[in-house]
């Protein structure tokens, strides 16, 4: 078997065809000197190419990708949302009716009054003796007020979880915070402070006024 062997390359003939080259006269420059220089330019060309043309064009091409993915994405999404539409729109009236069960749990204007008197039934109902009944000052909210009522009751333990757990059953909503029971020194009793919180829904006008109030805030 014969061995193949590369071609001895002479270095001191190669260098020698790079010695005394006329610039004005490349055509009778040797082949090496010639193919080293047209190789030369290729490269330069295609540096120059990047540099100038194709990296902007690639950077715009990475750009348009990813601007088709998030269409692509959006496009699914909404495609999700449609072929749902149907679900969506009967959790949306399912809110709606939960969110009038709970309004009709809250008194109007006309009606705070009444529900004062019920919590204070429900006090005297239970044998309580009270000590302090005082509405403050109302909280308006987005679409309700919140009504703080000071409470200070004379009792015990048991008639104090019964009045609690009738203030739960009350029709319109009611609860009861910051309760401490303290001893009552005169006769042996029991003192509880609350704080009975009850809501009413705002009327049309206020809940204009409140709009236009956030609105001057947020200006």
């Amino acid at each position: 078997m014969t061995s193949f062997e590369l071609p001895k390359i002479d270095v001191q003939d190669l260098a020698a065809q790079f010695r005394n080259l006329n610039p004005n006269d490349p055509g009778a420059w040797p082949l090496v000197p010639r193919v080293a220089v047209l190789v030369g330019i290729f490269i330069a060309l295609l540096v120059a190419g990047w540099w100038f043309v194709w990296s902007d064009q690639l950077t715009e091409l990475d750009g348009k990708r990813q601007e088709l993915d998030k269409l692509k994405q959006e496009y699914l999404d909404k495609k999700k949302q449609s072929v749902n539409l149907e679900l969506y729109t009967q959790q949306l009236s399912e809110i709606d009716r939960s969110f009038g069960a709970m309004l009709k749990q809250l008194p109007n204007k006309a009606e705070v009054e009444s529900l004062l008197v019920e919590v204070n039934q429900a006090g005297l109902g239970r044998g309580l003796q009270f000590e302090l009944f005082k509405p403050g000052s109302e909280a308006l909210k987005d679409f309700y007020a919140e009504l703080p009522i000071q409470l200070k009751l004379i009792g015990n333990y048991h008639d104090f979880g019964a009045f609690a757990a009738d203030i739960a059953k009350l029709p319109r909503i009611v609860t009861l915070s910051n309760m401490s029971i303290t001893p009552q020194p005169k006769d042996g009793g029991l003192v509880l402070d609350a704080t009975a919180r009850t809501f009413r829904y705002l009327d049309d006008n206020e809940v204009a006024a409140q709009k236009k109030a956030a609105k001057g805030a947020k200006k």
